[in-house]
């Protein structure tokens, strides 16, 4: 095989496992708003929040201790030596949990049939609060979140992949991050254990129910409250998951946060109520975005005539455009349902 070809399947491959990363946040997305209707603004500061909680508790860190110290004199830091990695991850995902009820007895239950924007807006107003709990209770210095996970280069397969080239060619071998290899076995099992859940299961049949009609399921027994717990702590328990994959990969900071603006395009394209249009969207995305960085900015330098350097940093906002063509011509996105209201 060619080099250049190689370089296209390495390229599509980093593509598919970004994409699959990004399909994991938008799934918090879709599952909200499937249940509730609500677009969940909050979802990349819950995945932050997560990744700080799970970094805390592995490190021992007291809670709140630089608001304790100032307020003090004191100089508490940490209460321990921190917990070990399993162990974290099962005392961040109950506090995910919990998070999950206070939002639904604080919020979710005082704003039952109100309009979709007041909805949305309470939610801008719970990432603000979020965001800011996070800050007080574990400081905005950048964290590294280690979980186990391998990471760099797979020498492996760059020897494989090496011998794929056509004898006497100049190529290395395909650069692979083993860190993105095992983030995207653990999301596509997610997606897929999600799928299942929202397809053959009690819970997930009750769960489509309340995103068709809230009155209608309410009337044959279903609690619109029951349901909207578990769909958020779901979503909690995907923003964790997100939070431990992302967080491996770029540290954990605030601007994990951002992640929520990956999810955008991937949800515009797939629908917002599809789970399978999340994973469509995602891999479609992945690749684009990655395709479009590698070779359209060399394509449009020579289309202008423009120095090398005119077109660069695609992957940043490719996603964006596609997005806005699809709203322009299929709004729904892929498998989103067409929506129609008679007056």
């Amino acid at each position: 095989m060619s080099p250049a070809f190689l370089n296209f399947v390495e390229i599509c491959l980093n593509g598919l496992m970004a994409g699959v990363m990004y399909s994991l946040v938008a799934l918090g997305f879709v599952l909200i708003f499937k249940a509730s209707g609500i677009f969940n603004f909050a979802q990349g500061v819950m995945a932050l929040f997560a990744a700080l909680t799970l970094v805390g508790l592995q490190t021992g860190q007291v809670p709140f201790s630089h608001l304790l110290n100032a307020m003090f004199g004191t100089e508490i830091h940490n209460w321990g030596p921190g917990l070990n990695t399993f162990i974290s991850i099962l005392f961040a995902m109950v506090i995910m949990i919990g998070l999950a009820f206070l939002v639904e007895k604080l919020m979710l239950k005082h704003l039952v049939n109100q309009e979709p924007i007041i909805l949305f807006m309470a939610t801008i107003g719970l990432a603000y609060f979020l965001e800011g709990l996070g800050d007080l209770m574990w400081g905005a210095d950048v964290k590294t979140l280690d979980v186990g996970l391998p990471s760099g280069g797979s020498f492996w397969w760059e020897d494989v992949t090496r011998e794929w080239a056509a004898e006497g060619s100049d190529y290395w071998g395909m650069y692979i991050d083993k860190l993105d290899v095992s983030a995207t076995l653990i999301a596509v099992s997610l997606v897929a254990a999600l799928s299942i859940f929202s397809q053959y299961t009690a819970t997930g049949r009750a769960l489509r129910a309340v995103a068709d009609d809230h009155q209608a399921a309410m009337s044959v027994g279903i609690s619109l409250r029951t349901i909207w717990v578990i769909v958020w702590s779901i979503a909690g328990f995907v923003a964790l998951v997100a939070g431990i994959m992302w967080g491996s990969k770029s540290g954990v900071q605030f601007s994990l946060s951002l992640i929520a603006l990956k999810a955008l395009p991937v949800l515009i394209l797939g629908g917002f109520t599809s789970i399978p249009g999340a994973i469509v969207g995602g891999l479609i995305i992945g690749v684009g975005e990655k395709l479009a960085e590698a070779y359209l900015g060399d394509i449009m330098n020579f289309l202008v005539g423009a120095s090398p350097n005119l077109f660069t940093a695609i992957e940043n906002w490719f996603a964006y455009v596609v997005a806005l063509a699809f709203l322009l011509f299929r709004p729904q996105g892929l498998f989103g349902e067409r929506i129609i209201e008679r007056i």
